[in-house]
């Protein structure tokens, strides 16, 4: 049978258009169009789609991640990429699953170099699919939400939709959904804790209130 050709086609969502390009059920690229975003580009000799699109196609899978119909991918991913570091990486990413998150130093130890969690961060950088090979999900340790090229505000975007938490609601931008418990609010009894006495009393109510 030939190949199949290799198709694009670009995807409205809440945050932003993407463009997928994809040959049958495995991804290439997604690329957020967007002025001053870096982007892949398109495969030469790719064929233009437009909506509605097949069920289980790429495209439509991405469609249904977005309306919160699904939190994980059911594709394969073609990186364009000869690292051999950044596909184990990206292979032991894909196995966290939506919902979940991942620090740099752990996904490092699970793709088999343990100790090059900033190595890892270059990896996601350097990842050509984001949301499929869901670099989102790997935060700093403590849960601070760093080190995004499409921006921290819809990391935080995509971790409250997949409903990952607790995170901290000051390292981003943009706005929190309703119920979203962060690491501030966690941590307000410990700071309170050492706070100094004269000050914990002056805070704390009057008898009888």
């Amino acid at each position: 049978m030939p190949e199949a050709s290799i198709e694009v086609t670009d995807v409205a969502t809440p945050i932003g258009l993407f463009r997928i390009a994809y040959q049958g059920s495995t991804v290439r690229v997604v690329d957020l169009l967007e002025h001053g975003v870096d982007q892949t580009g398109v495969p030469a000799g790719a064929v233009r789609r437009k909506a509605p699109y097949p069920a289980g196609s790429p495209p439509r899978q991405l469609q249904e991640y977005f309306r919160g119909d699904r939190k994980d991918f059911d594709v394969e991913v073609d990186p364009d990429t000869v690292s051999t570091f950044d596909r184990a990486v990206w292979r032991a990413l894909r196995e966290v699953p939506g919902g979940r998150t991942v620090t740099y130093g752990e996904l490092a130890r699970r793709a088999g170099f343990p100790g090059a969690a900033r190595a890892v961060g270059g990896a996601m950088h350097r990842n050509p699919i984001p949301i499929v090979i869901p670099c989102h999900r790997v935060i700093g340790v403590g849960g601070s939400i760093t080190g995004f090229g499409l921006g921290l505000w819809r990391k935080r975007w995509l971790l409250d939709h997949e409903g990952a938490w607790p995170i901290r609601s000051r390292t981003a931008d943009g706005p929190k959904g309703r119920g979203q418990r962060t690491l501030d609010e966690l941590d307000e009894p410990a700071r309170s804790a050492k706070r100094p006495a004269s000050a914990r009393r002056a805070a704390a109510p009057a008898p009888g209130k």
